[in-house]
C-alpha cells in the first residue's frame, strides 16, 4: 500500500449543518480529529486538497444554501490552493467536473473522508471506482448516523457504517484506516 505524492484528500461536506442534532445520534465521534490529521498531513507535504461543498435543493435541508448550514465548519474552512467543489447530489463527481479536473492534473489516487458514510461518501467512493480512480476510504475518518433499513428497522449508526464500508471494500475502493494512511505517505 502506498500513497502516492500527488494522490487527492476529498473533504466531503464537512459544513456547520452536520452537526445539526435533529439529524440523530450518531457514530465515530473521532471522525473529525482523524479528517484533521490527515488534512494536516496533506497540507505539510503539499499534496492537492479538494472540499467538496453540498449545496441542497431541498428547504428542509441542513444544506440549504440560505442558511449558515451550507457552510464549512471553521476547521474545515479551504486554503488558498485547495479546491473547491460544489454538489447538489451525493455524489461529488456528477455534474461537477471533479473527474476531468483530476484526470487533467494527473491524479489518479483519492483519498475519500467526510460525511455521510452510506450516502456522500459512498456515492462519491463508488463513482470514483466506476471511473477507474484509485480509490481509498478512511473509515476512521467517516461518520453517519442511525437510520431505517427498507423495512422500517431502525439500524444504528454503527450498524449502516460497517454496511457502508462493506458495500465499498474491494470492489470500488480499499477501505483503510487514517493510520494507515499515514504510514503509507
Amino acid at each position: 500500500m502506498e500513497l502516492k505524492t500527488n494522490a487527492a484528500l476529498i473533504i466531503i461536506d464537512q459544513q456547520k449543518g452536520i452537526l445539526q442534532p435533529r439529524l440523530g445520534r450518531r457514530n465515530n465521534l473521532q471522525a473529525e480529529e482523524r479528517i484533521l490529521d490527515l488534512l494536516a498531513y496533506w497540507r505539510r507535504t503539499g499534496r492537492p486538497v479538494i472540499h467538496v461543498q453540498h449545496l441542497s435543493r431541498s428547504p428542509d435541508s441542513v444544506f440549504w444554501p440560505e442558511q449558515s448550514g451550507v457552510e464549512f465548519q471553521e476547521r474545515f474552512t479551504p486554503q488558498s490552493g485547495e479546491q473547491l467543489i460544489q454538489k447538489q447530489v451525493p455524489d461529488a463527481f456528477s455534474a461537477t467536473g471533479l473527474a476531468a479536473s483530476l484526470r487533467e492534473a494527473g491524479i489518479d489516487q483519492l483519498v475519500i473522508v467526510g460525511v455521510a458514510t452510506n450516502n456522500s461518501v459512498e456515492s462519491t467512493a463508488r463513482a470514483a471506482g466506476n471511473l477507474g480512480f484509485d480509490a481509498w476510504v478512511a473509515e476512521d475518518a467517516c461518520f453517519t448516523f442511525d437510520k431505517a433499513d427498507y423495512f422500517g428497522q431502525l439500524r444504528s449508526a454503527e450498524d449502516v457504517h460497517a454496511m457502508s464500508l462493506g458495500n465499498l471494500h474491494g470492489e470500488y475502493a480499499t477501505v483503510v484506516s487514517s493510520t494507515q494512511i499515514l504510514m503509507a505517505g
